[in-house]
């Protein structure tokens, strides 16, 4: 990222992946025209979906009104999709009642994933996302089915196969902004890491933070469960930064480089 006054510390812009910068903290930051969080000590985030198509413009205004702006353009990622026909219609599209509780559960979701960190662990991120729960990778982030031609979300996080009870532990530090048991991922967590950043812990069996709470890097916060629909016991790990699915795998590696340098 070459912009005046920004240091560009690691990453790219891929779907999917990040930018982490540092500029003054008396400088504002947007991306296409809305402003994005500065921590205290200047570092920022720009982050790209799943889906990035369309090139995005991220642009700095400093205190003495000086600007820069550069265009970003994400490369693109191949995700892997399955396709299901002849299935039941029930399963493809739920009855009303299940989409009601659909619906107010994302809304609870969007909320969790709008509230700002209180502050004395900002960005702490920056030093790294251990993997919340010990286990084999069985999910990717971006993976999609179609079923009856039909679309379904892509899968935005990556599943981490445990023993039902297995340990899930803060992967950064953060403050914790739902803990509800949600209609398709079951007991879930949302914890924001600051910046504008949320990490997501789905289908737990045993939650042991509530709404309200600062948690350490490392800090258990429940335990691997199959709760939801789920097929069997794992972490299902979701990374979001203002609205943009991330993948926590690619970001890990990411955040990664920035310490090795």
């Amino acid at each position: 990222m070459q912009l005046a006054g920004v240091n560009h510390i690691a990453g790219k812009a891929i779907e999917g992946g990040i930018i982490l910068a540092q500029t003054r903290p008396d400088s504002t930051i947007t991306l296409d025209g809305n402003a994005i969080p500065v921590a205290a000590d200047g570092h920022f985030i720009v982050g790209f979906h799943r889906d990035s198509d369309d090139a995005m413009t991220v642009a700095v205004t400093h205190s003495d009104g000086t600007q820069d702006s550069l265009m970003l353009t994400p490369a693109q990622r191949v995700y892997d999709i399955q396709r299901i026909d002849g299935l039941k219609r029930d399963y493809v599209s739920p009855p009303q009642a299940v989409l009601d509780r659909i619906a107010a559960d994302s809304a609870m979701v969007r909320d969790a994933r709008q509230a700002i960190d209180a502050g004395h662990q900002e960005g702490n991120f920056i030093a790294g996302f251990d993997r919340p729960a010990e286990g084999r990778v069985t999910g990717i982030y971006g993976s999609q089915r179609i079923l009856n031609g039909q679309p379904r979300q892509p899968h935005y996080g990556i599943d981490i196969a445990a023993p039902r009870g297995t340990p899930v532990k803060a992967p950064a530090g953060g403050h914790i902004t739902m803990v509800s048991d949600l209609y398709f991922s079951g007991w879930t967590i949302i914890m924001t890491h600051g910046m504008g950043l949320n990490s997501a812990f789905l289908h737990l069996d045993d939650v042991s933070v509530s709404v309200g709470q600062d948690i350490k890097r490392g800090e258990v916060i429940g335990t691997v469960g199959s709760t939801g629909r789920s097929t069997g016991p794992h972490l299902d790990w979701r990374l979001d930064w203002q609205g943009r699915r991330l993948d926590p795998e690619l970001v890990s590696r990411q955040l990664l480089v920035s310490i090795q340098n």
